[in-house]
């Protein structure tokens, strides 16, 4: 293969078009010079708040100073992305993040300020005051929380000690990425190469199972031998996460980490209960997977080697865009016609190019169109990733130009229904128009695999968060000993008795780094469950259940994500979401099932 191309060589069509945001760099450093003089403005609204007026104005140069450091810090964090050798980007990247600190330790007085006032004045003022009935559900939000929150002394001293509180996940970031070292394994090339995070799991997908052995083994092997230092840092980040929930007067850490969505502790639990009972379908998937590799045993490390013959399809950029077109007809004209700016109108950066960040995302800022980075490769997995990116996009587009700016940011916890549901139903489009045996059973197995490692994979992670703050919570000892045994006894519970859980997978809980932000991880299998549930309604019902998503992606953060969620059509309340997902993974196990017996 050639050398990649530096920026400069990438068409201009195949780029995006940060000039929206700021037509110079010039206008930029205009623009930071402005933010930081902001300051001295931000500082005299101190002790100001006594009336609606006054509380209007304080919201509004707050909202002011966020859409103007959103444009300042995704320019710049763009531009670098572009290339991260560019050292004016860096500079720029830094000084943004640096004037949005400085803003934030200013403007910190303001949140501690309204609390002070009664709560019923504050809402006599929404109804009096032109303007700040905008401001409604953050108002009302902040005073949910108020009982969780301490006297202005206190939280004082909680801040203060907020970077000691962060010294475990600090840790483990730091030593798992900057001085934890792998041994060399053996390629499928049959050479030896240097283990790292990011080869991991292509080593994982060869079909040389010696070398997937190989690189699982020496993963492991190298967690074992750190693993009384990575057990100690990890209790102390629960430990951390114990003492906050105490203080701030919650029952758990469960409780105080799903209450900042208004979420209660039974969606996770219900999460977890509606996976226990349906882990029969993953134990068929193991068995399906064991027969399609034509393996006597199913090892932990045969579980990402693709199970059907790759599809080596070459699909061209143009070819890609009217796939995905044509896949997501069913979710209207008017999101078609959105979805249609994004090529048009420079959103995307498809192009891998030297120095360029790797991977993908979407990353919006208030009052321009959202952008999408890509590195797109001409493969089928890439299109679904350009189906997925251009989810989120949509999301962030309707939200901005629904939404005032104070109601405009959506939560983690529905942020992955966009991207899930427009990937459901591209792959429904493809398998209805897809007869050959083998193109259908890749995309049959490129979606159970996503359904194994978001759905079940993460409640699995989910419930050993769950188990091993509440053993701490009552004062039980635990070496990391027992933190192994606990998450190997999950891993038998969950893939049964027809994969051998080879003892290694123990070690597991080692390396993953969401467990340093406590109960985040089971976002991602109730948005998955949501999206696909939004996803049979749309096909279903057409029309209807169209409205009520795209009522559901302008909504923003106007509310809390489960009341959006219930809008759009899916109670997280209820185990229904999760069934309705578990019946969707059936009948994809069911078809590929029935294609292993006689075409594959």
């Amino acid at each position: 293969m050639g050398k990649l191309p530096k920026r400069q060589e990438i068409r201009e069509e195949l780029k995006w078009r940060l000039e929206d945001i700021y037509a110079t760099n010039q206008d930029w450093e205009q623009d930071l010079e402005k933010a930081k003089a902001s300051r001295e403005k931000v500082e005299s609204l101190r002790g100001t708040i006594k009336s609606g007026k006054s509380l209007l104005t304080a919201l509004q140069v707050h909202d002011e100073l966020g859409v103007l450091l959103g444009h300042l810090i995704s320019y710049a964090q763009m531009r670098k992305d572009e290339d991260n050798a560019n050292s004016l980007y860096q500079g720029y990247a830094a000084q943004a993040t640096a004037a949005a600190v400085e803003l934030s330790a200013a403007g910190a007085f303001l949140e501690p300020e309204i609390l002070d006032l009664e709560q019923e004045v504050v809402r006599g003022w929404i109804k009096e005051v032109p303007g700040l009935a905008v401001y409604e559900h953050y108002l009302e939000n902040l005073f949910r929380m108020k009982e969780h929150t301490l006297p202005a002394e206190q939280e004082e001293l909680l801040a203060a000690a907020g970077e000691i509180a962060e010294a475990p996940g600090n840790i483990f970031r730091m030593f798992n990425n900057a001085d934890l070292k792998f041994p060399n394994v053996e390629n499928d090339a049959g050479e030896m190469v240097e283990l790292t995070h990011g080869r991991y799991i292509k080593l994982l997908e060869s079909k040389k199972r010696e070398v997937r052995k190989g690189a699982f083994e020496a993963m492991y092997n190298t967690y074992g031998s750190w693993k009384n230092t990575l057990g100690t840092t990890y209790l102390a980040a629960v430990k951390k996460e114990l003492y906050f929930s105490k203080v701030r007067k919650y029952d758990s850490s469960l409780e105080m980490a799903l209450d900042v969505d208004n979420v209660p502790p039974e969606v996770y639990t219900n999460l977890i209960d509606s996976i226990h009972s349906h882990l029969h379908l993953l134990h068929r998937y193991v068995r399906l997977r064991t027969k399609l590799l034509g393996l006597d045993q199913l090892h932990m490390y045969d579980l990402y080697v693709p199970m059907v013959q790759d599809q080596h399809l070459e699909i061209p950029r143009e070819e890609a865009i009217a796939m995905v077109q044509e896949g997501l007809q069913p979710l209207g004209a008017e999101y078609l016609k959105d979805l249609n700016r994004s090529f048009q109108d420079g959103w995307i950066d498809w192009t891998e190019s030297r120095g360029k960040t790797s991977g993908a995302y979407s990353w919006g800022t208030y009052g321009v169109h959202p952008y999408v980075l890509l590195n797109y490769q001409e493969t089928l997995d890439n299109v679904f990733t350009l189906a997925q990116e251009l989810g989120h996009a949509l999301h962030t587009y309707y939200s901005n130009k629904s939404q005032e700016f104070i109601n405009s940011q959506y939560t983690i916890f529905v942020a992955e229904v966009a991207s899930t549901l427009n990937e459901a139903i591209l792959i429904d489009h493809l398998l209805k128009k897809t007869e050959d045996p083998q193109r259908r059973a890749y995309l049959l197995n490129h979606y159970l695999e996503q359904f194994r490692g978001t759905v079940f994979r993460q409640t699995m992670f989910a419930e050993f968060e769950m188990i091993i703050h509440e053993q701490v919570s009552r004062g039980l000892p635990i070496t990391s000993e027992q933190l192994s045994q606990i998450y190997y006894q999950l891993n038998q519970k969950y893939f049964g008795e027809d994969l051998v859980v080879d003892e290694q997978i123990a070690l597991e809980w080692a390396r993953i780094p969401h467990f340093y932000r406590p109960f985040y991880v089971y976002k991602y299998a109730t948005g998955f469950s949501a999206a696909i549930s939004l996803a049979q309604q749309i096909l279903e019902e057409g029309e209807t259940a169209v409205k009520r998503y795209l009522t559901f992606l302008s909504s923003g953060g106007s509310d809390y994500p489960l009341n959006l969620l219930r809008q759009a059509g899916v109670d997280m309340n209820k185990p229904e979401p999760i069934v309705r997902a578990m019946g969707v993974f059936a009948q994809l196990l069911d078809e590929l099932e029935e294609l292993s017996e006689s075409k594959l």
